[in-house]
């Protein structure tokens, strides 16, 4: 066999064959949401052909588009453009996703997609059995049905989607087809089989893969069980169709019958005169593989991967390939159906043993190696280990075999059963990563994406439960953290339970406490297995795997993992990684260290057995303390000279040093779940815990404003709340009250936001001259304008403005002076209001602080606009959104549009309207910020009304109007009164 060596995976690459993902220089991208990769399905199988706006639209949604249609599916287009040219150089664009005429392209070179690597394997296995090399044919098929990873586009909406599946499908059976008829022509009979036999199951009426398997199990001497096949199979054709069997099926039933010679293979040749003198026949070949599960799925491309490496041990030095992973994850699963696959190209036989590396008594090599040897047929072993492998290593020297070595302990354990030369090769597993073998392929075994855990659970509970109730299937593979022992423990409890339905089961996992007593069936248990590995660990090891999970954060920075064990990061980070290699804890990127989430509740049920709560509660204060003192560092780079609220209790550290406002900004977007899942842990605690985790979520506000958190943030701030309470704590609860309405005010709950401010200034009192008071007062001000209040909101921004000029606050001043001039310009007090926000934006310029000029500049951008000087309001509140979109500000770029949308439109300027209008609603969508989108909706609509498209124009004026009346806001009424004028006044001309 002549072996091809594998081109190098191209830098970006797409698979359609399975759930659509991407991966570039080898790390997984985000595709967005269900809708956003059917778009990209779309560009993708139309293989750089354009794709019209409208063929996007139909494709996506069929006959019933959304209202903004064109709008969300420019959004997603921008998003695809983003993830897949991230590092795009202005000078080379990469250019991959392109505008093209009313649609769009996708440029990729041919191999970066699975679909089409998929036919080009199928084309060249056709050319190869044209010319007579059946077994390369063979071998190109099982390589082109290896790039499935599942159904086809699995969870892609729309109809087109719908269409391609069903496509892709059909080519995948055509293709499986051809591969087992000539599975049959190279002699491979017993192996294809069980294919054989799932197929037919799963595509009954496929009389081709009949006649395929009744010539099979002929050939295996199994002729009863062939004719059987053509029974049931001309049964069922009668009754599902009213027809008889084709040709090609009662020819293959004649020919079984009448017992037809040609039937069989030939015959293999006689071994020559001289082998049939020699003297006993040689044992046979040891096939110690133990047996492939029958519902294997997914990790093709691992499998694949796995397979070329194996396959090509003809080198010069001997392949040894190890995989590790935590307990469950599959590892000796996996390595066992890869040995089925490429066990043919080891026709010396196979050796296997389990080495219990996990377990208190691991296996002794050289007890191993006397068990090898015997296999091998040596009927007296050496005394001596190194006599043992030696004779071993002596012994594989002219055969080609595959040694599987599963649980292996250490690199240790397996160096003496790896043979001396080329020709074998070795696959082992451990829990730990076997470095210390030189030159090994070492493979990280993780769990399996959602899909395919998804698959695994069909497999076994059976499709009609699956398809029955879907999200309380993907519920249970996700409580199951994807990990396919605890998915197959899930579903065997399912499976022997027919009156459970999957959302019986799915509501017994979501209990996080009991989720471990639940994932364990007979002697199949998930914390068994974490236990083999927990009781590996040194006692320093096993006190920090247990303390690193006090709070449920997704990742551990390493000066967190240092304040979680009270030490410093040297030493953190050697027991970090010690618990990373023996696959205690996961690590992606340099020092950042994660759970996955049944080791988590492993290890804070570890914290309850111990019981040390004192340890426990100082390590989230030592982390409290750290962020907090973090964060106000990261306050003051992103906003220089800017006064923070005055901490309850002081931090003592110091906190990670954060010089520049954009490194600021980057650390808080990428600890905001670590800072979180702190607050999380602390609220509920002592009042030494709940202060700084307050104090911390007051920072927070202002920094992220990120609506998506809400929900998480409201039940801290209950749980908080109750907290205060109950330890009598009046100056954390006046804090609780404030971010309460901060919380509530974003999310458009303007009455509730009102209340809570109020409570919490009455909790502050009037003598306290603070610039939490201040911020207290400024923040019911802005509520109180949004309502059309401005009478009572005048005299809050004041109070607050006196305060941040006693605190001297000249960042909050400028604020507060352009809020004020929101509120004169309501009292009818237009030149008064110019006069205040103008001062705002001069001393926000003098400060640099970036953030404050951005606000500031918007104040005066709506500010001009109602002052009739639209053109000027428009420059303002242009250099507005530049800043925010400098800042990564979403939800304020989107308020930026939209007041942008209206200068416009008072400006003539319909089209340019129309298009700011439109992005600001994708982003008011996108943050689902209701009051962000009403402004878009009625700039919007106001625009289509003058570019001569009503329709469209009163739906995006009523969708307003909806929005407006429910959030109890005053831009109701004008949107009102834009709609009933359309019924009596002739629409506008489009502007020139």
């Amino acid at each position: 066999m002549e072996l091809r060596e594998t081109p190098p995976a191209p830098a970006l690459r797409f698979q359609v064959l399975g759930p659509v993902q991407a991966w570039l220089h080898g790390g997984q991208l985000a595709l967005g949401s269900p809708q956003q990769q059917a778009v990209l399905t779309m560009l993708l199988l139309h293989a750089g052909r354009p794709v019209t706006t409208q063929d996007l639209v139909d494709g996506l949604w069929g006959e019933r588009p959304p209202t903004q249609a064109v709008a969300a599916l420019r959004t997603y287009v921008s998003r695809l453009r983003t993830v897949i040219e991230p590092r795009r150089e202005v000078r080379r664009p990469a250019e991959f996703l392109v505008s093209v005429a009313d649609g769009y392209a996708l440029h990729i070179p041919a191999e970066a997609l699975d679909m089409t690597v998929f036919e080009q394997l199928a084309a060249e296995a056709a050319t190869a059995r044209n010319a007579g090399d059946l077994d390369n044919a063979h071998r190109l098929l099982v390589r082109s049905l290896a790039l499935f990873a599942g159904r086809p586009l699995t969870g892609v909406p729309g109809p087109y989607a719908d269409a391609q599946r069903l496509r892709l499908a059909e080519r995948q059976v055509s293709v499986a087809e051809e591969r087992c008829a000539l599975a049959l022509d190279i002699g491979l009979h017993a192996e294809v089989v069980g294919e054989l036999n799932s197929l037919t199951a799963e595509h009954p009426l496929r009389e081709r893969l009949r006649e395929l398997l009744m010539l099979a199990l002929y050939r295996c001497g199994r002729q009863a069980e062939a004719l059987g096949v053509y029974t049931d199979t001309r049964k069922l054709l009668i009754d599902e169709l009213g027809v008889e069997p084709g040709a090609g099926l009662s020819t293959m039933h004649s020919r079984i019958l009448a017992a037809d010679p040609t039937l069989a293979l030939p015959a293999a040749p006689a071994p020559p005169a001289a082998a049939r003198e020699e003297g006993p026949a040689a044992p046979p070949a040891p096939a110690q593989l133990p047996a492939d599960v029958s519902d294997f799925s997914g990790r093709a491309e691992m499998v694949s991967d796995l397979s070329a490496v194996l396959m090509n041990a003809t080198g010069q030095a001997v392949v040894v390939t190890s995989l590790a992973g935590i307990g469950g994850v599959g590892k000796t699963t996996l390595a066992v159906h890869v040995a089925h696959r490429v066990r043919a190209e080891f026709p010396d036989g196979q050796l296997y043993v389990d080495l219990r590396g996990a377990g208190a008594s691991p296996s002794d090599p050289a007890v191993v190696l006397g068990d090898f040897l015997h296999a091998l047929g040596v009927t007296e072993n050496p005394d001596s280990l190194e006599q043992r492998a030696a004779l071993y290593r002596s012994l594989l020297a002219s055969r080609r075999m595959l040694i599987l070595l599963d649980n292996a302990q250490d690199s240790e354990q397996i160096r003496p059963l790896i043979p001396g030369v080329s020709g074998c090769a070795v696959l082992a597993t451990s829990r730990s990563r076997l470095a210390g073998i030189p030159g090994a392929h070492l493979v990280d075994v993780e769990e399996l994406t959602p899909e395919e855990a998804l698959a695994l659970f069909s497999a076994i509970v059976g499709e009609q439960r699956v398809a029955a109730e879907p999200e309380a299937a993907m519920a249970v593979v996700t409580a199951c953290g994807f990990l396919p022992l605890a998915v197959r423990i899930a579903a065997a409890r399912l499976a022997s339970r027919p009156r459970w339905s999957v959302s019986d089961l799915a509501r017994r996992l979501a209990d996080q406490r009991r989720r471990l007593d639940e994932l364990q069936l007979g002697n199949l248990a998930v914390e068994t297995t974490i236990g083999l590995g927990y009781g590996q660990l040194s006692p320093a090891e096993a006190r920090a795997f247990r303390l690193l999970s006090v709070v449920d954060s997704p990742d551990l920075p390493l000066a967190a993992v240092a304040a979680l064990l009270g030490t410093d990061e040297t030493a953190a980070e050697n027991l970090a990684e010690a618990l990373v290699e023996a696959n205690m804890l996961e690590t992606f990127s340099a020092g950042r260290y994660r759970y996955h989430d049944l080791l988590r509740l492993y290890a804070q049920r570890q914290n309850e057995r111990v019981g040390d709560l004192e340890e426990q509660q100082a390590a989230v204060l030592r982390l409290l303390d750290l962020l907090l003192a973090t964060v106000r560092n990261a306050a003051q780079a992103i906003e220089p000279d800017d006064q923070l609220p005055e901490p309850l209790n002081a931090p003592g550290s110091a906190g990670v040093p954060l010089i520049t406002s954009d490194y600021a900004q980057e650390w808080v977007r990428a600890e905001i779940g670590l800072l979180l899942s702190s607050v999380e842990a602390a609220v509920q605690g002592p009042s030494a815990l709940l202060r700084p985790a307050v104090d911390l979520l007051i920072i927070l506000d202002s920094l992220v404003e990120d609506p998506t958190h809400g929900p998480r943030v409201r039940r801290m701030l209950e749980t908080a709340e109750g907290s205060a309470e109950q330890h009598g704590d009046a100056a954390a609860l006046a804090r609780v009250h404030f971010a309460f309405g901060t919380l509530q005010s974003v999310t458009g709950d303007f009455q509730s936001s009102e209340q809570s401010l109020r409570k919490s200034l009455g909790l502050l009192g009037p003598e306290d001259m603070t610039v939490m008071r201040s911020m207290a007062a400024n923040t019911l001000g802005i509520i109180l304008s949004l309502g059309n209040r401005p009478a009572e909101a005048a005299p809050f921004f004041e109070q607050a403005l006196t305060i941040s000029r006693v605190v001297g606050a000249p960042i909050s001043e400028a604020r507060l002076l352009a809020n004020l001039a929101r509120a004169r310009l309501g009292l009818g007090q237009v030149e008064q209001a110019v006069r205040s926000v103008t001062e705002a934006v001069a001393t926000a310029r003098a400060s640099k602080n970036g953030p404050c000029l951005a606000d500031t500049l918007y104040q005066l951008g709506v500010v001009l606009s109602s002052a009739d000087d639209p053109a000027t309001a428009a420059e303002h509140l242009r250099e507005s959104h530049r800043l925010y979109q400098s800042q990564q500000n979403r939800l304020r770029e989107g308020y930026t549009l939209a007041r942008l949308s209206s200068a416009l439109l008072a400006a003539g300027q319909h089209a340019e309207a129309a298009e700011a209008a439109e992005e600001s609603l994708a982003i008011g969508l996108e943050m689902d910020s209701a009051y962000c989108q009403g402004l878009a909706d009625a700039a919007l609509g106001e625009a289509l009304l003058g570019l001569a498209q009503p329709a469209r124009g009163l739906a995006c004026l009523r969708e307003a109007h909806a929005i407006f009346t429910r959030l109890g806001v005053p831009e109701a009424s004008p949107v009102a009164d834009l709609i009933s004028r359309q019924h009596t006044e002739p629409l506008s001309p489009p502007a020139p």
